[in-house]
């Protein structure tokens, strides 16, 4: 299957459409097949998803791989669900494995459907004791006798489940599963961090860390100039690096743009082309900026549009940064950074010297506001 365009915005196309990331893809898979788990870090949209996926097609002969997404997942019956839907989407069907995985399946007797738009099977079990199902799948993928990993996205989702032990007899099943590996992998770092570091917790030291940054500029331009010139296009250096300026390199927003400019048809890709894109962008995205508004306190909203007018904020609560942006008092602030951060509409994050500081999640709603400035 190929994409519209070589810079999709979602999902997974092959090693062709993938950049960089050679560093990172190479020490995951030192970790799974020395036999360790992985804990992989990092914000939103830096591409965490693809990467996993790149991983998994990049897996040692013999190997196989099981991807799961369970942010939509609220308690421990839809991530059976998911665990389940995960095991039949993942291995082909007319594999030896693949007729393996049905037949078990079905012993469950689950409610099967299929996605209209892509045929994709979703399982529903009807169960009164989750814990004991997927330990039975577990179980299942022991006596198969082959090296498996199992991706689990967004795992920080398991601490909002109502059932208050669910990282505890959930980490009591992996930890004996001897041939199975996991890449647990997530965007809410503060979250998923203290859930592998804190000593108390069940899942502490059980994975090792893999933090995922931007992907280095050079790079991110070669493959940009290639990809355009593939399909007869031609587009400079200068131009190239003004994208990724606008976009912070952020992987995300840099397909987005790509994508739009390659989409006009042009050609010779000139400033003018790729600002009337930026802006048509900008424009499409206006509601949601409003609707930020809507959803937070005044408070809230001013230490937003502060934060993300200084792109990087080191020191929130200080005296400059507070009364140059008429925030109000320290203890405010510290209460709408809370904010912000559980809503996801900020992060905090550390660079090489070990100093904290926050952004904005939202390239798109920074270059918003400095329009508005």
């Amino acid at each position: 299957m190929h994409p519209t365009s070589p810079f999709p915005t979602t999902g997974y196309y092959g090693p062709k459409y993938f950049c960089d990331r050679e560093i990172e893809t190479q020490n995951i898979l030192s970790m799974l097949t020395g036999g360790e788990s992985c804990l992989l870090l990092g914000i939103r949209r830096l591409g965490k998803t693809a990467l996993i996926r790149h991983v998994m097609g990049k897996l040692p002969k013999g190997w196989t791989g099981i991807y799961l997404d369970i942010l939509h997942t609220e308690n421990e019956k839809e991530f059976l669900n998911s665990l389940a839907s995960g095991l039949l989407q993942s291995i082909p069907e007319k594999s030896p494995f693949g007729k393996n995985v049905w037949n078990f399946i079905k012993s469950l007797r689950p409610t099967i459907s299929f996605d209209a738009l892509s045929g994709i099977p979703q399982v529903g079990l009807d169960v009164k004791d989750t814990p004991k199902q997927v330990k039975d799948i577990f179980q299942f993928l022991v006596q198969q006798d082959i090296p498996i990993v199992v991706a689990i996205d967004e795992f920080q989702q398991i601490g909002n489940y109502p059932g208050k032990n669910t990282d505890a007899w959930l980490r009591g099943l992996i930890q004996s599963l001897p041939n199975v590996r996991f890449i647990f992998a997530g965007s809410q770092q503060h979250i998923l961090s203290s859930m592998f570091t804190e000593p108390g917790r069940p899942f502490f030291k059980s994975a090792s860390p893999l933090k995922i940054e931007k992907i280095d500029q050079q790079a991110y331009a070669k493959f940009i100039e290639e990809k355009f010139a593939d399909e007869g296009r031609s587009i400079s250096p200068s131009i190239i690096y003004q994208m990724l300026d606008w976009t912070m390199c952020h992987t995300y927003y840099v397909q987005l743009l790509c994508n739009r400019v390659f989409q006009t048809g042009k050609k010779f890709i000139e400033e003018q082309l790729w600002h009337q894109e930026a802006n048509r962008i900008l424009q499409e995205q206006e509601p949601f900026f409003f609707h930020y508004r809507s959803l937070l306190t005044i408070q809230q909203w001013k230490l937003l549009k502060a934060i993300a007018l200084e792109k990087e904020v080191i020191e929130p609560t200080s005296k400059a940064f507070v009364s140059s942006h008429n925030l109000g008092s320290p203890s405010t602030v510290l209460r709408s950074l809370e904010a912000l951060q559980s809503k996801e509409l900020i992060y905090k994050e550390y660079k090489k010297n070990g100093m904290a500081f926050y952004g904005v999640y939202d390239v798109l709603f920074q270059r918003w506001m400095d329009r508005q400035v």
